[in-house]
């Protein structure tokens, strides 16, 4: 019964980098940019400047390779879990690569750097001399609402585990 009051996940989050266009959306924007350049380039080859036609394949081409990076990136994310034992901190870059921190509850410290004008701008947990920048995939108002609701979470764990 010990492990199972320890063990209680009194917080968990996955963070994920925000992605306006779905594949699907890309696809059509890349067949809209791709007939407009069409179009636009037809005059152009019946006049004999075909040259211009290869160009605005390039900027196609050029779009279709940022977008392929932009959903690259996006594999990133992290995770935050909060026990009454231990937050567990994950971070997974673009390309796979993981890093792990674990730290007692008890000793973290939320630090937030903050702009008047923006926000929240930074959100990091400190603890024993460690420091680590989390929820940076957020913007500002939902950093703050991330940071707020982990404060919460934080003062729950310290509490300790509950027997019921």
């Amino acid at each position: 019964m010990d492990d199972l009051a320890s063990e209680k996940r009194i917080f968990s989050a996955r963070l994920t980098p925000h992605r306006s266009l779905t594949h699907q959306n890309v696809r059509l924007l890349l067949v809209v940019v791709g007939l407009a350049g069409l179009l636009t380039s037809l005059p152009f080859i019946v006049l004999g400047a075909w040259p211009v036609a290869g160009f605005m394949g390039l900027d196609i081409a050029l779009i279709y390779i940022a977008f392929r990076a932009n959903f690259r990136d996006a594999r990133a994310y992290e995770d935050v879990t909060l026990t009454p034992l231990e937050l567990h901190l994950s971070k997974v870059s673009a390309k796979g690569a993981r890093a792990d921190w674990r730290f007692n509850p008890s000793w973290i410290r939320l630090e937030k750097e903050e702009d008047e004008e923006f926000g929240l701008q930074r959100l990091s947990v400190a603890s024993r001399g460690a420091l680590v920048e989390i929820a940076r995939y957020l913007g500002p108002n939902d950093k703050a609402r991330f940071a707020s609701d982990l404060s919460r979470a934080l003062a729950e764990a310290r509490r300790g585990p509950q027997y019921h």
